[in-house]
């Protein structure tokens, strides 16, 4: 992969919500940020600071230590040790003050388990708490654009990734998938940034899936901001992080992280500064949306364990969708039913247009044409190229169908698309 223009950050765990999987999908062999897992799982909880209960600052302590500890080498199950021990030691010392906080009881209750499960011996070493930062940052050190401008004399190139609807996926590279998947699956998974999506099936209809939840983790970056997390779900897309702030704390007179919304409880747009970054979290009808625009040198800063990122790689073969093939509706929505409504809010027979019939098709709700409007609104705002918005139309693998003939004529896109612009 490509250099990233910022300085590699410290490893950090991934955490996640208690009682969600981040495993995606069966695999035969466990890579080895995944061993970390069940051990981040608890800490996310512990990571929304209480009054008294400041267990935050005991998850900082040894947050790095986990993906040190995470091969599966001898080495590799003693640093994980180490670090199990050096959690429950902190946990211990805060006993006291979380007295009766559910999420740490819980969480001492799964160190617990995990030592057991490892076989980690009670006694032994802990690990090293993160050091701090070294050096001085410069003045633009915690804003991407003028950082990457003082130093190399450009802009950045930024790339777009929208996930919505059923889910459709438009990656970074500009490919377009409609995917299969249920369960979490993560958008993004670099140095920076992980992003995860949970689907479940749609209300109401046995063939279609909805994003349910979506998961944002900012991992520590040297002097610019601690870890953050952010989490909306549906019908709760809220214009905070998960402790309640709008705004990461001030950092050499500027704030990196910010939340802001124009539609309380269904939309949140989050800045990244620090790496450039702009996520938009949505909720459409009965499914939440996510468009990202992030530079390509933050977008790439990934290694070979990263493996599953479907802004990146699209979805696995196995899950992948035929487009212009929706699953047998649960209604009496027709195709040409369904050209009519979208073609009225998508003039442009493109991904979008495609994305709009696949979903009233599939579903027969009217409100699920908003996904595919949205995250085209989305697009918009974020690609700089009006010629690269708009994608032609994904032509279908198992021969021509009714819904093929309403959208894959190359020469209507051209058509429409140069009247839009």
């Amino acid at each position: 992969m490509t250099s990233s223009p910022l300085p590699p950050p410290p490893s950090v765990s991934v955490p996640q919500s208690t009682g969600e999987s981040l495993l995606m999908e069966p695999q035969a062999a466990v890579l080895p940020w995944k061993h970390c897992i069940h051990l981040t799982l608890m800490l996310v909880q512990l990571s929304l600071p209480e009054a008294s209960c400041r267990i935050l600052r005991s998850t900082g302590a040894g947050g790095g230590a986990t993906a040190a500890g995470g091969g599966a080498t001898a080495a590799g199950a003693g640093g994980y040790c180490s670090a199990l021990r050096s959690y429950a030691m902190c946990t211990r010392r805060m006993a006291r003050a979380c007295r009766g906080d559910l999420a740490y009881h819980s969480a001492v209750q799964g160190i617990e388990d995990l030592l057991i499960q490892h076989r980690c011996p009670r006694a032994g070493p802990t690990a090293l708490p993160r050091p701090p930062p070294q050096g001085t940052l410069s003045g633009d050190a915690c804003h991407y654009e003028r950082s990457l401008f003082s130093r190399e004399g450009r802009a950045p190139e930024y790339l777009h990734c929208g996930v919505f609807g059923d889910p459709h996926v438009r990656t970074f590279g500009d490919r377009f998938q409609t995917c299969a998947v249920q369960g979490a699956w993560p958008l993004i998974d670099n140095e920076y940034l992980y992003v995860q999506a949970t689907s479940a099936p749609a209300r109401g209809g046995s063939h279609t899936t909805a994003l349910t939840k979506i998961t944002i983790i900012f991992k520590n970056w040297r002097q610019c901001i601690d870890q953050q997390l952010y989490q909306a779900e549906l019908d709760d897309v809220p214009a905070a992080f998960a402790d309640g702030s709008v705004a990461s704390s001030e950092r050499r007179g500027h704030r990196s992280l910010t939340v802001r919304t124009q539609s309380p409880g269904r939309h949140a747009e989050i800045r990244a500064s620090h790496i450039g970054t702009l996520l938009v979290v949505r909720q459409s009808g009965r499914s939440l949306g996510l468009s990202v625009r992030s530079p390509r040198g933050v977008v790439e800063t990934f290694g070979p364990e990263q493996d599953l990122q479907l802004c990146v790689w699209g979805c696995p073969a196995s899950q992948t969708l035929d487009t212009l093939r929706p699953p047998p509706p649960d209604s009496s929505y027709s195709a040409a039913g369904a050209q009519a409504h979208c073609v009225a809010l998508l003039p442009v027979r493109d991904v979008y247009f495609q994305a709009c019939m696949f979903d009233l098709i599939a579903s027969g709700d009217l409100n699920s044409s908003a996904a595919a409007v949205s995250a085209l609104q989305d697009a918009r705002n974020m690609i700089p190229d009006a010629r690269r918005v708009h994608l032609p139309p994904v032509a279908g693998p198992s021969g021509p169908s009714e819904l093929e003939d309403l959208v894959c004529s190359p020469s209507l896109f051209w058509v429409f698309h140069i009247l839009v612009l």
